[in-house]
């Protein structure tokens, strides 16, 4: 049994995540977090969100509400929208923690400790009418790179290039509107990311299992221009963690806080030590997941995200943690995803383009979406979701083929044999072969699975639903049954023992399905491993075993309703 952590790109609080958002990072995460539990490995599955910054304050001062009172609010939205869409999080926590806070702090008495921060005077922009620096998403303006008017202090989300405020042409303050801004000198801390530059590559360079996706883009950042750089870990603004050494304030950083790229990856550690707390556990039950001289060594750490955050997660806070010169854990495995667009463009919250989470959950439950976005990952390029696409994965592979399954082998058996797994035949040559074909398809959903590719571990999936589909078609129990009950009754009870199966290797992707089938069997997922022999597995359920009939396990999308949500989600710009 392996130990494994698994982190998912914690969701920002200001707003309702799209499905891009879910498929770049959650939802694969939960997916193998699933897996992995069901062959028999200890998992800690750890998210949490992400606080801190401009977009926070912002988004509250929008909203009308006090910073600290609506990232409360909105980590309790993201809770509940991710218990909805079945995330299994072992713990969702906050960054704005009082153990984040404290974790942070001492990572950056560590860095300075060892040389690794400097206090840096820069030049950044003033509003002398809202009497404060502005950083980042505070100043918008025009981009110097593709003249986009509304681009923000710190990216222009036009052509995605990396700004600073001062870089911006026509700057104004989006707080209050004022265009007449200053440049000041002011103070501040910087990782000198620089320093680490080749222990990061050496590093990098001995992960030849990563992605292409993961390590093209960490080689860029290492190697492009004039190399990595160092890097502002704080900012002048009043929500954060502030910048203290020890318990008094760090002199000459006063009224500053920690930036919010520096915090959120450390509150990994600190959400798992949230968790540790919350189970009623000491120090050392999260210290052996993150301390190699206190067990971590043997922890396997995978991370989840899209590509923008693939820097940060592979040369920052790889330095935070080897700059300590502390034990820290060390991520393995970064599985970095493309974007999702939405009908051939972005996703638009101002625009009411797309389809966000709690959207999703109202039209449809979770499982629809669990399984289209994984079987279309946007792993190698990017993917694009469209209504027509989602209606045909839903009919096609949910309804027509698992549930159509599911459905007919239950009523059959009611109907000729009672409710209860039937006494019959011996099997035969038909089941052997199927078993041998489940074998393979189990086998190589099991591999794609482990290698985190999850389009093709949900192909080989389904390709196990058809088989037992074909199966079932040339067996046909229903007519045999009239020359032949016993082969009837034997076909019929391997039918049945393929749904407990099903609902054992489609839990990742489909895990209400799998409760429905379970419950439907008289069984509780607790303690039913990924079955390791196909053939063993289809005279799992003895005769006599009672079951009922399911309702539908799926319903399908009708042309009409694709129409009216492809003109509901189409955005008016």
């Amino acid at each position: 049994m392996a130990r494994i952590l698994v982190t998912s790109a914690l969701p920002y609080i200001n707003g309702v995540k799209h499905l891009g958002n879910l498929v770049g990072s959650m939802l694969p995460a939960c997916a193998y977090a699933r897996f992995m539990r069901a062959r028999g490995h200890e998992v800690l599955y750890i998210c949490a969100t992400d606080e801190h910054g401009t977009p926070a304050e912002l988004a509250a001062a929008a909203a009308g509400k006090d910073v600290a009172a609506y990232c409360a609010e909105m980590h309790d939205v993201q809770k509940r929208l991710g218990e909805g869409f079945r995330l299994s999080f072992d713990f969702f926590g906050r960054s704005s923690s009082a153990r984040n806070r404290a974790i942070t702090q001492h990572f950056a008495e560590r860095l300075w400790a060892n040389g690794l921060i400097e206090e840096v005077e820069t030049r950044q922009v003033y509003s002398p009418i809202d009497g404060r620096f502005l950083p980042d998403r505070y100043v918008e303006g025009t981009c110097p790179n593709c003249g986009y008017e509304k681009a923000r202090g710190d990216q222009c989300e036009n052509c995605t290039k990396q700004l600073d405020p001062t870089d911006l042409i026509n700057p104004r303050s989006a707080i209050s509107g004022a265009t007449n801004l200053e440049v000041r000198t002011t103070k501040h801390l910087y990782l000198r990311q620089s320093k680490m530059r080749e222990r990061l590559s050496a590093w990098i360079e001995s992960k030849t299992d990563w992605p292409l996706l993961t390590t093209s883009i960490a080689k860029k950042w290492l190697n492009d221009g004039e190399g990595l750089q160092d890097r502002g870990i704080t900012r002048d603004l009043s929500w954060g963690i502030p910048v203290m050494r020890g318990a008094e304030p760090w002199p000459g950083m006063e009224g500053k806080v920690f930036y919010v790229w520096f915090d959120a990856p450390i509150e990994y550690i600190a959400a798992t030590a949230e968790w540790a707390d919350a189970e009623g556990l000491g120090e050392a039950a999260w210290r052996r997941w993150w301390r190699e001289d206190e067990g971590a060594a043997d922890v396997r750490y995978v991370e989840f995200m899209a590509k923008d955050n693939i820097p940060f997660h592979t040369l920052s806070f790889p330095a935070t943690l080897m700059g300590s010169g502390e034990p820290w854990k060390l991520v393995d495995y970064v599985k970095g995803f493309n974007w999702l667009t939405y009908e051939g463009g972005k996703f638009s919250t101002s625009q009411g383009r797309g389809v966000f989470m709690d959207q999703a959950l109202e039209i449809l439950p979770s499982d629809y979406w669990r399984w289209w976005l994984l079987a279309n990952a946007p792993e190698t390029s990017d993917s694009d979701f469209t209504w027509a696409a989602f209606q045909a994965g839903v009919n096609k592979d949910l309804a027509d083929v698992l549930g159509n399954f599911v459905s007919r082998i239950t009523k059959f058996c009611r109907s000729k044999f009672g409710e209860a797994v039937p006494d019959g035949g011996a099997c035969g040559e038909a089941e052997t072969a199927l078993a041998a074909e489940l074998q393979t398809r189990l086998d190589a959903c099991a591999a794609a699975m482990e290698a985190m590719e999850f389009r093709r571990a949900a192909a080989e999936l389904r390709g196990a639903w058809v088989a037992g589909n074909e199966y079932l078609q040339r067996a046909a129990p229903w007519t045999v049954h009239k020359t032949d009950p016993e082969a009837a009754a034997a076909a019929t009870r391997c039918g049945l023992n393929l749904i407990r199966l099903y609902a054992i290797v489609s839990r990742p992707f489909i895990p209400d399905a799998s409760d429905a089938m379970l419950a439907a069997l008289g069984l509780d997922a607790e303690g039913l491993a990924w079955p390791s022999d196909a053939r063993a597995a289809l005279d799992a359920l003895p005769s006599g075993h009672a079951f009922t009939v399911p309702d539908n396990l799926f319903r399908k999308m009708e042309d009409s309703e694709r129409e009216a949500l492809e003109a509901r989600f189409a955005g008016n710009g």
